[in-house]
């Protein structure tokens, strides 16, 4: 595989970051996730954790150098995610489990394979344009799908944040997968929370992911939406993948990434982990004895679900 791929997770105006977002890859499978989680103190960036930890332990596990069937490995192991995070909240003996949306792509064989749950949105741009977008599960895109508003009125409803289908919470997720899709040279794809694509559109997302190179695009889009949001911006995280697999000779490779040499057990992660409280939050800032004792709660719940 040769692909360029970059991610970045901002607090924005909250007083934490309850996204997540990894990627991982052998050499020939790539793995792409994100979750925005939703709960109370502590409780939605555990949900989220769990997830995409989760998910990546599997594959790490399972990916050796590729995934039997990538359409069954989302199927079976989101799910397994969402009873993760319930069997979390019943050890906890929390009043109600946390929640998460989440967005999954794998890459494997020259072929996308995604599934998502929620608001968070999975973009496949193609010769400058939206090849493919994910449908959110949310209240007002209901209300869009129906007649009932416009997507201009959409953007400012005050329900613009409620989901109907997650991770976690009282209800089974209603998750939806797409078909396998061939990419092609030069395509992006992208994951965002609602906290990047909120504020810019699907216009300014297109405009912004255009740029040369998702170190540039990445960084520049997230300050462009921060911008656009203002006091009331959200927590931001976004992954983009440039797909490089039978470009020309490239003039710089700095940031191209080729496995072709990788081993077959071999694995590069990058994952963000829990990060300190934005610094004007002193009111609930979390001890290091709390972040790791959520941590050591978190692997317990990621063990006993992916035996």
């Amino acid at each position: 595989m040769k692909f360029t791929i970059f991610q970045e997770s901002r607090i924005g105006k909250r007083k934490t970051n309850q996204d997540r977002i990894a990627h991982c890859y052998s050499r020939d499978s790539l793995l792409m996730v994100l979750a925005d989680g939703m709960g109370g103190h502590l409780h939605g960036e555990v949900a989220a954790h769990i997830a995409v930890q989760y998910l990546t332990h599997v594959f790490q596990r399972e990916a050796q150098p590729t995934l039997p069937d990538p359409g069954i490995f989302l199927s079976r192991e989101i799910t397994q995610a969402h009873h993760a995070i319930l069997d979390y909240s019943i050890e906890k003996g929390l009043r109600e489990a946390p929640r998460t949306t989440i967005v999954v792509c794998i890459v494997q064989d020259g072929y996308a394979y995604w599934a998502h749950a929620g608001d968070s949105r999975l973009y496949l741009l193609r010769n400058g344009r939206i090849h493919v977008q994910t449908h959110d599960h949310s209240r007002v895109q209901l209300m869009v799908d129906q007649g009932l508003l416009d997507v201009r009125s959409a953007a400012v409803h005050p329900n613009r944040n409620r989901v109907y289908s997650c991770l976690g919470g009282t209800h089974v997720p209603q998750i939806e997968f797409s078909r396998r899709t061939p990419l092609q040279t030069g395509d992006i794809v992208a994951l965002c929370t609602d906290g990047v694509w909120g504020p810019l559109g699907n216009d300014g997302m297109l405009r912004g992911m255009s740029r040369e190179s998702p170190m540039i695009s990445v960084p520049c889009l997230l300050s462009e939406a921060e911008a656009l949001a203002g006091d009331r911006c959200d927590n931001l995280s976004l992954i983009a993948m440039v797909w490089r697999e039978g470009e020309e000779e490239n003039l710089d490779l700095t940031h191209i990434v080729s496995t072709q040499t990788m081993a077959t057990s071999d694995f590069t992660t990058r994952m963000d982990s829990f990060q300190r409280i934005h610094p004007a939050a002193k009111d609930i800032d979390l001890s290091d004895d709390e972040i790791e004792q959520a941590i050591r709660e978190i692997n317990i719940a990621i063990q006993k679900f992916s035996k």
